[in-house]
């Protein structure tokens, strides 16, 4: 399958110097440059990060490298992606794919594990008009290898509501987030690309019923994932995009308005609450979560940087 190539070349084109001894930053945000491309239009860099809606023009300079711009929207919207137009030299080996999801270093959030990846890799090349995709969450990628000079191609970025998110890349360095399973048998993630606290606020997971009733508050029970239980939140890190791979700081589960459970301070490339459901019951929880910039707080989780 192409699209697995062009995934595994960009990960060797432009993943090897990021994973050098000496170049390898803790922050994902840092290795995309993810502050300094925000307002970018003309895609200029091989690794590009789109926040914002609007016209995108890539022109190939003939180098034939594999690249990539990763969007990204807010929490509650998904990403709609409309190629205007498409030419590229299929008998050049050029080729132009969308990815649902972000995908790098051979990691794919959400991952594999908790959304399939049949369906999220759409691959083409030639001339084209008007090929619409749209995203699962608020995270895509366009993947591309133009080696023809003068080759191209116009995409247009729309960020469109979604009323019931479930897997979410966090960019921002602070905010409050609720993921929910709305009863259904799947497993939801918030995943940043930067070192973060975790504050738990809100716990409902396990309890059955649309409605608990607050008198039977269990409050927050721990290693939930040990004791057998299918249904709990996960805390965690890792170097990895890859949300099922992360390290377990704790599992939590049960019944509480008002936790009053200790910040996790995750030291890890990302930063993950994966929430697991079996579909018997109505989970939601909600989390603080803010960059973990002072060095003098001590790390609940720490990973090893990969040399």
């Amino acid at each position: 399958m192409k699209v697995v190539l062009l995934l595994a070349v960009l990960c060797v084109v432009q993943c090897t110097t990021l994973a050098s001894p000496l170049s390898t930053p803790l922050f994902l945000g840092d290795q995309l440059g993810f502050r300094a491309k925000r307002n970018s239009r003309v895609i200029e860099e091989c690794m590009l990060v789109g926040l914002d809606e609007g016209t995108y023009f890539y022109k190939s300079r003939g180098t034939g490298d594999v690249c990539g711009v990763f969007l990204a929207s807010q929490p509650d919207q998904v990403v709609h992606v409309t190629f205007d137009f498409v030419d590229v030299d299929c008998e050049a080996e050029g080729l132009v794919s969308f990815v649902d999801g972000w995908e790098l270093n051979g990691a794919v959030f959400p991952s594999e594990e908790d959304f399939p990846l049949e369906g999220r890799f759409h691959e083409f090349c030639g001339k084209l008009k008007k090929k619409v995709f749209i995203s699962s969450q608020n995270a895509a990628v366009i993947q591309y290898r133009v080696p023809k000079r003068g080759d191209g191609f116009k995409i247009t970025v729309k960020f469109v509501k979604n009323p019931k998110p479930c897997n979410i890349l966090v960019d921002d360095v602070s905010g409050v987030y609720t993921l929910r399973n709305h009863g259904k048998r799947v497993n939801c993630s918030i995943t940043t690309i930067f070192p973060a606290s975790v504050s738990l606020l809100q716990l409902s997971v396990g309890a059955v019923g649309r409605v608990p009733n607050r008198a039977f508050e269990t409050g927050v029970l721990y290693r939930c994932e040990k004791r057998g239980v299918s249904d709990y939140v996960q805390i965690g890190g890792g170097m990895t995009l890859d949300s099922s791979q992360i390290t377990v700081e704790d599992s939590l589960c049960g019944l509480d308005s008002n936790p009053r459970v200790r910040t996790s301070h995750i030291l890890c490339g990302m930063t993950t609450v994966r929430l697991v459901s079996s579909g018997l019951s109505h989970n939601s929880a909600t989390v603080a979560i803010q960059q973990l910039s002072d060095l003098d707080i001590t790390p609940t989780l720490m990973c090893d940087v990969p040399l």
